[in-house]
């Protein structure tokens, strides 16, 4: 159904997202529409489907994008502080950037958004990116967005707690250390290689492939964990060698 939701403008696009239910909540939908992927996306992008952006990076499709966000939207909001983990292109970091800022309050009840990857040139893209809006180069300008290289892997503690965690590519294992910068209560997003997990700690034994998991901290600091749906990622991995 993913594959039918392509369009013309960025507006055609997320709306037929909206439309065929890959996007549920109207705040969404509004943060999606005011962030222009032709920005992002060096070809096609307004298509619903992942595009290379560079240095074995992607960005991916459009109804990831909308998955990501539905799936931590209730702790995205205004204030909420979010480390967005291989933000490549600095797509989704604009749109949880919009999600977390509340226009009608003044700088108040604006949140952060810390967007991280191991790829310096990656990082100097997502930056670029973000200022050929308005918008962005507020963000940017007001540290309300900040892109930082470095080891997603091990998160960005200078930066935690966190609200929501988003990773961007497809982890070998479940991080200990992401779930320790997550605030109590919060939630991540990522892509665990399950034939990975299960060769790392013997344990699980759902098989191979990569599956989104949803990552729970509760506010008494327990976490709880839930399988998703299965997904293809770029790995998240050290820096590709020249």
């Amino acid at each position: 159904m993913a594959w039918y939701c392509s369009g013309s403008t960025n507006n055609e696009l997320v709306e037929n997202l909206y439309k065929t239910g890959l996007i549920k909540s109207e705040r969404v939908k509004i943060a999606m529409k005011g962030v222009d992927r032709a920005h992002y996306a060096p070809s096609r992008p307004y298509s619903d489907s992942p595009q290379p952006i560079g240095h074995a990076a992607t960005i991916s499709a459009p109804h990831m994008h909308g998955h990501a966000c539905e799936h931590l939207i209730d702790y995205l909001k205004p204030g909420s502080h979010v480390l967005d983990i291989g933000s490549g292109s600095g797509y989704l970091t604009h749109v949880f950037a919009n999600l977390v800022t509340d226009s009608s309050a003044g700088n108040q009840r604006d949140g952060q958004v810390i967007g991280i990857d191991h790829i310096p040139e990656l990082v100097n893209l997502a930056h670029d990116n973000m200022s050929k809006s308005e918008q962005g180069r507020k963000y940017l300008e007001t540290g309300r967005v900040r892109f930082i290289t470095s080891d997603g892997r091990l998160g960005w503690p200078e930066g935690a707690p966190y609200d929501a965690i988003h990773v961007g590519a497809a982890a070998e294992r479940l991080h200990p250390v992401l779930v320790e910068q997550l605030r109590a209560p919060g939630r991540m997003f990522i892509p665990v290689d399950m034939e990975s997990e299960h060769e790392s700690t013997g344990r699980l034994g759902l098989g191979g492939g990569q599956y989104i998991w949803v990552v729970d901290k509760k506010a008494n600091g327990s976490v709880s964990k839930e399988k998703i749906f299965q997904v293809s990622y770029v790995p998240l991995t050290d820096r590709p060698e020249k």
